[in-house]
């Protein structure tokens, strides 16, 4: 059973210019990530799909120091990208993972992992009906199923953001495609945000890393902020998956 990871990483950023390059104490967001992602049990190997884009050299200096392998792929279709960097690899199950998304825990993405290979499930996710904060989402999924939605999606939003295709056919969704599983927590954080996609998200993991640790699990870094209720509200009133909204509000078929 071979479990490939693949997250996202690209050195252009609209509202945060390279931020999973940011660091804190000396260590880029993006090789915390990484290490966070390498600390699973159940994935086998990690890859990051990245772009050719002028800067992505510092993103491929990260993975070469950590032993991360990486393929370079199309900046806007996000789908094509992730499919050929899986390509190669002939895996069994796929793990989505972003790089914005720096204090991943590994423990969330065993439990994915392992909801989707036991209950033999096309596509397990914590995101379809989010409960876990904004910042540990987690998909998991048959090959099958990406090769699927790479074959047969339409719409550019559904290139632009991976998994719109399998989650609009899923069985959560009311889909006949995908037999498809969602994970809850068991108390709905969905409010809070352990992602960076601006600047006062950045403060916000900053504070978490040199306060908390940069290896704790997700209920250490949500009892800080439940502690520390102006770090909490750094970020507070920016929109869950903004990105993917703005694709909605702009999308056409395009194949």
């Amino acid at each position: 059973m071979k479990v490939l990871a693949i997250t996202q990483a690209r050195y252009g950023s609209t509202r945060l210019p390279a931020k999973i390059l940011k660091e804190v104490g000396g260590v880029t967001l993006l090789e915390t990530h990484l290490k966070r992602i390498l600390q699973s049990e159940l994935i086998s190997k990690l890859k990051i799909a990245t772009t050719p884009e002028e800067g992505a050299s510092y993103i491929t200096a990260i993975a070469d120091k950590l032993g991360v392998e990486y393929h370079k792929g199309s900046v806007d279709d996000v789908l094509d990208r992730f499919y050929q960097t899986a390509l190669p690899e002939h895996p069994d199950y796929i793990v989505r993972l972003t790089s914005d998304c720096p204090l991943i825990d590994p423990a969330i993405i065993d439990q994915v992992i392992k909801t989707c290979i036991d209950g033999g499930y096309d596509y397990a996710s914590n995101t379809l009906i989010p409960t876990f904060p904004d910042g540990m989402d987690v998909e998991a999924f048959k090959f099958s199923s990406l090769e699927k939605a790479w074959k047969e999606a339409r719409l550019q939003s559904e290139h632009e953001h991976v998994t719109p295709y399998i989650k609009k056919n899923s069985s959560v969704m009311g889909g006949s495609l995908f037999k498809s599983f969602n994970v809850t927590a068991e108390q709905d954080r969905s409010e809070l945000r352990i992602t960076v996609d601006e600047p006062r998200d950045f403060e916000l993991i900053k504070a978490l890393i040199e306060n908390v640790g940069p290896d704790k699990h997700c209920d250490d870094y949500i009892a800080y902020l439940d502690a520390h209720k102006d770090i909490k509200e750094l970020n507070s009133s920016i929109m869950r998956n903004e990105g993917y909204a703005k694709s909605l509000a702009n999308d056409k078929e395009i194949k």
